[in-house]
């Protein structure tokens, strides 16, 4: 018997900092353009070989599906038949990220099987291998493979790694509700949404230019969801009241985010925030 391979997998949270939705294609899916970057919020993913050949996923939060709807289990499925791998693996993932929050965790944690798995079967995949992979099981999955800053387009599939954005303090803020990113892009109409300048917002992160960065952050999904949700314009409203630079909506929502330069800032949003909402995060970009 060789020594059992444990391995760790960070699986970070992204935020949006831009999000616009093009037009509607053929297949269904919308065509998007959008910036993302990885806050320093994340889940952990342990990985353990075993002599059965199957593969086990566990996690410390009981109410997530372990089974085919999981996205960790989806991952290493589609891998283990793509490699005909006859081995077997156990996955434990250790979660911190709010489920259903716009911030990514099924994907992420998607993405972290994939690199994970890659290392313990030692099956030599590009990351662009593993995020042709990851499309088959979400379209954030492909970004989250690369993690970082990055310029994503389609439906997901296009990415472009860009210089990590300027350095700062992220307040991440999630209401009590769950948002179904379905539900979201069904009430969408491309033609009367407020559009957003990607291509600028791209060259801000690219010249490192902070200020002009935070002017052109925005989410085309923000009106959608919050006309639905209007707690969302409540605490961006707060948020902004207490001193933040910019706040947005991350994904389809409902998290809200707000970016800081100075740490005493971003202590004070914080501070004004947790007696809004119970669930309320003050960490760092990647």
């Amino acid at each position: 018997m060789g020594e059992r391979m444990e391995l760790i997998e960070k699986a970070p949270a992204k935020i949006n900092l831009g999000l616009d939705v093009l037009y509607k294609r053929p297949d269904e899916y919308h065509e998007l353009e959008m910036v993302m970057s990885s806050v320093d919020l994340a889940d952990h993913l342990f990985f353990e070989e075993i002599p059965e050949d199957r593969i086990i996923v566990e996690t410390n939060k009981a109410f997530l599906p372990v089974d085919q709807r999981n996205n960790v289990y989806q991952a290493a499925t589609l891998l283990k038949n793509k490699y005909h791998i006859k081995k077997g693996v156990r996955i434990f993932v250790k979660k911190n990220i709010p489920v259903a929050a716009g911030l990514g965790g099924g994907s992420t944690d998607c993405a972290a099987a994939l690199r994970g798995i890659n290392q313990l079967w030692n099956l030599g995949c590009s990351l662009e291998e593993l995020a042709e992979i990851g499309l088959e099981v979400g379209t954030d999955v492909p970004y989250c493979v690369y993690g970082n800053t990055a310029f994503v387009g389609g439906k997901g599939e296009v990415v472009q790694v860009l210089p990590s954005m300027p350095q700062c303090w992220v307040i991440l803020v999630k209401p009590k509700m769950s948002v179904s990113t379905r539900t979201v892009f069904k009430e969408v109409d491309a033609q009367k949404i407020q559009h957003q300048n990607i291509p600028r917002l791209v060259e801000a992160i690219q010249q490192q230019d902070y200020h002009t960065m935070i002017q052109y952050m925005g989410n085309s999904l923000e009106d959608v969801t919050g006309k639905r949700h209007p707690i969302i314009h409540q605490i961006k409203e707060r948020m902004l009241k207490y001193g933040a630079d910019a706040a947005l909506m991350s994904g389809s929502g409902p998290t809200v985010f707000a970016l800081c330069q100075h740490y005493s800032r971003a202590q004070r949003v914080y501070n004004g925030l947790k007696g809004f909402c119970d669930e309320v995060y003050l960490v760092r970009t990647l």
